[in-house]
């Protein structure tokens, strides 16, 4: 499509996006000792969405959401998988503001499948070319050769300095694009994707030590977690990485590690932030700061994520409006059920577009203005239907298959999830409600889930603990591997 240059008013667009930022790792939900300047500042100038979730806490399935602006049930991938088989490159986020008249580029963790798909964007650099560029960099120690693996809590330290870093190099290449590739007449897109702090938890110096004296908060540990019917499918993830049996000072050093991690991706963005500012983009910007999901970090004896609990769904999100825009609604915050589905929508209404009516998510922009909320419920999946959520933002009920188990949580009163209603019988009203208002949507998509108006059971599998804790060591992808997850 010829473009003659920009329209008036189409803002730069900078997505910066974690992997595996807990929701209480940032801004005011974070222990006040955290240091995170940078996101608070988009915070103040910003809107917040507290109540933003991940509806497939993944990462590719939520990359996937973004990039296509549909929920899990409707772009249908709920595990990591090839990002080729759910979209190609015409009906994607960057290929729609291509339409608008934009230059797109992604930088850092994609984890699209096969690695080089650009699914619609003109320019890429993966974690990939960043491993190549350390081979080639003579330098005598390479990266992760500490010998942690990628979904391991075990903590460590970085084996290169931090300039020598995968997040140091993602922001310089953000940088050097905003200076020197981009083309100065067009307006940007920009997916600035930091890897961390995904595990390995291994901090450079100064941030490895920056919080090991720190009063780091314990696991929180709910009711459910340590009783015998706990859902099968949660006992299973917890042993079979044997998170459950972890000593707690180690919990504490991986925590401490893991805060780490998160300042040093937040003095990296402060670099981004400022070559907006020194080339005069800063004020006409829009931007969102969101992570694909969580990290349970100990909480219910768990690490990882996968499941809708609130440590491994829940994300920090942040909409910051250019300066230059009136109504920006800046410092405040909205409680509506975002989701990664709603970037698209959002970033593609500010340049001027209309979503299709393929598009699940809403612009949050208008919906903050407005006050109307973009959905009265949120469903999450994950993992070839391992369980089924679902959430109105106060009530939370989730649904197992194997051994037809339920947890039912009142996030308002209780928004750690401490206590299972399910467990306890209690809150049946509401509890049914959400069961209800779940089976309507499954048999509306025609799921097989549901059979004569009921959820389906599956048998247990029968595996024993010591089946579980030989079934997976979840150091696998350490250094080599042919998909842009070398974090």
């Amino acid at each position: 499509m010829a473009y003659a240059g920009m329209r008036e008013g189409q803002p730069s667009l900078l997505l910066i996006t974690t992997d595996q930022q807990r929701y209480d790792a940032a801004g005011d939900a974070a222990p006040s000792f955290l240091r995170t300047p940078h996101f608070n500042q988009l915070c103040r100038e910003g809107i917040r969405f507290p109540n933003a979730r991940a509806d497939c806490p993944i990462c590719v399935p939520a990359r996937v959401g973004i990039m296509t602006g549909k929920t899990v049930f409707g772009h249908g991938m709920d595990t990591n998988g090839p990002t080729s088989s759910v979209m190609g490159r015409d009906d994607t986020l960057p290929a729609m503001l291509r339409e608008q008249g934009y230059q797109t580029a992604a930088i850092g963790k994609m984890h699209f499948g096969p690695m080089r798909a650009r699914h619609g964007f003109d320019e890429m650099l993966l974690p990939d070319d960043y491993y190549r560029w350390m081979e080639q960099s003579g330098y005598p120690t390479k990266p992760m050769r500490h010998g942690l693996g990628q979904n391991e809590l075990y903590p460590g330290m970085a084996t290169v300095p931090e300039a020598l870093t995968l997040t140091n190099w993602t922001a310089e290449q953000c940088v050097s694009y905003i200076r020197d590739r981009r083309d100065p007449n067009l307006p940007f897109f920009l997916w600035c994707s930091f890897s961390k702090p995904h595990p390995p938890l291994d901090p450079p110096e100064p941030y490895y030590s920056m919080y090991r004296n720190a009063p780091i908060p314990e696991p929180i540990f709910g009711d459910w977690s340590e009783d015998p019917r706990c859902p099968i499918p949660f006992q299973r993830h917890r042993e079979s990485w044997s998170c459950d049996i972890i000593p707690p000072e180690i919990i504490r050093e991986a925590r401490a590690a893991y805060y780490g991690l998160i300042t040093q991706i937040d003095y990296n963005v402060g670099r981004v932030l400022a070559a907006l500012q020194d080339d005069h983009l800063l004020q006409d910007t829009l931007i969102i700061y969101t992570s694909d999901h969580g990290e349970f970090l100990g909480d219910h004896h768990s690490g990882g994520k996968f499941t809708f609990h609130e440590a491994s769904a829940r994300v920090p999100f942040v909409v910051r409006l250019p300066r230059s825009w009136e109504d920006r609604r800046h410092g405040s915050e909205s409680d509506a059920l975002a989701t990664h589905a709603d970037i698209l929508p959002t970033f593609l209404a500010a340049a001027g577009g209309t979503p299709g009516a393929a598009i699940e998510g809403r612009d949050l922009i208008a919906c903050a203005r407005t006050g109307e909320a973009p959905r009265e419920f949120l469903e999450a999946t994950a993992m070839d239907g391992l369980y089924f959520g679902i959430t109105d933002g106060q009530w939370k009920y989730v649904y197992y298959p194997e051994g037809g188990s339920e947890q039912f949580f009142d996030l308002r009163n209780d928004p750690l999830e401490l206590r299972d209603l399910a467990l306890h019988g209690e809150e049946q009203e509401p509890m049914a409600a959400l069961r209800v208002e779940m089976i309507r949507r499954h048999e509306a998509r025609g799921s097989n889930c549901v059979k004569d108006g009921q959820l389906v059971r599956v048998a247990p599998r029968g595996d024993s603990v010591a089946d579980r804790r030989n079934l997976a060591w979840p150091g696998w992808h350490t250094e080599h591997c042919g998909i842009d997850v070398c974090h």
